[in-house]
C-alpha cells in the first residue's frame, strides 16, 4: 500500500495524541498514603512472624502491631533499605534505612538513622506489642519508608554500637507496602 502524506501525518498525529494522553495519566497526582503495612515472614527458625501497621499521625508515623514467636526479652526493630526478604538470612533487605547518613542511635536521639526504631520486648509468651509514634518516619520524599523492609533481630539493640546496634541476626522480615484503605 502506498503511503500518502496525509496518511503518514495522520499516523504521527494519532501517535502524538496517544503519547500525550499517557503522559497526562502518568503525571496525575497519586492519592496520599496514610496507611502502610508490613507482614513479617519468619526466617530459618520458622517461628517469628507478625504484622506491623504504619499510620500517618500528628508528629510523624504511628507504628503499631504484634510480633510473636520471639525469645523473651528485647529484640532490635528497624526499617532497612530494601523491601527484599528473598535471602534466607534476610541480608537482601540491606542495612538500616539511613538517607541522611546519620549515626545509629535510639529512636528519641537527635541524630539517628530514620530506620532506628529501637527495641521491641517479648514477654514470657514470646509476643511483643508495638505501639508508638515515630517522628522521623514518613511516606514521601527521600525519607519514605514505602518499599523498605522491617527487620526483627535476635538480640536487643544497644542503641549505640555503629552501625547496627549489635542486634545480631535477622529473625523476621517484611516489606512495607501501601495498605488497603480502612
Amino acid at each position: 500500500m502506498k503511503r500518502t502524506p496525509f496518511m503518514a501525518g495522520g499516523l504521527v498525529a494519532v501517535g502524538a495524541l496517544a503519547a500525550a494522553a499517557m503522559a497526562g495519566r502518568a503525571t496525575a497526582a497519586a492519592p496520599a498514603v496514610n496507611h502502610a503495612i508490613a507482614v513479617l515472614q519468619p526466617g530459618a527458625d520458622g517461628k517469628v512472624k507478625g504484622t506491623i501497621h504504619f499510620h500517618k499521625a500528628s508528629g510523624g508515623v504511628h507504628v503499631q502491631g504484634t510480633v510473636s514467636g520471639l525469645a523473651p526479652g528485647g529484640h532490635g526493630f528497624h526499617v532497612h533499605e530494601f523491601g527484599d526478604c528473598s535471602a534466607a538470612d534476610f541480608t537482601s533487605a540491606g542495612g538500616h534505612f539511613n538517607p541522611k547518613q546519620q549515626p545509629h542511635g535510639a529512636p528519641d536521639a537527635a541524630q539517628r538513622h530514620e530506620g532506628d526504631m529501637g527495641n521491641i520486648t517479648a514477654g514470657a509468651d514470646g509476643t511483643a506489642k508495638v505501639d508508638y509514634t515515630d517522628s522521623q518516619l514518613g511516606f514521601d520524599g527521600d525519607g519514605s519508608i514505602l518499599g523498605r523492609g522491617v527487620i526483627v533481630h535476635e538480640k536487643a539493640d544497644d542503641l549505640k554500637t555503629q552501625p547496627t546496634g549489635n542486634a545480631g541476626g535477622r529473625l523476621a522480615c517484611g516489606a512495607i507496602g501501601v495498605a488497603k484503605p480502612e
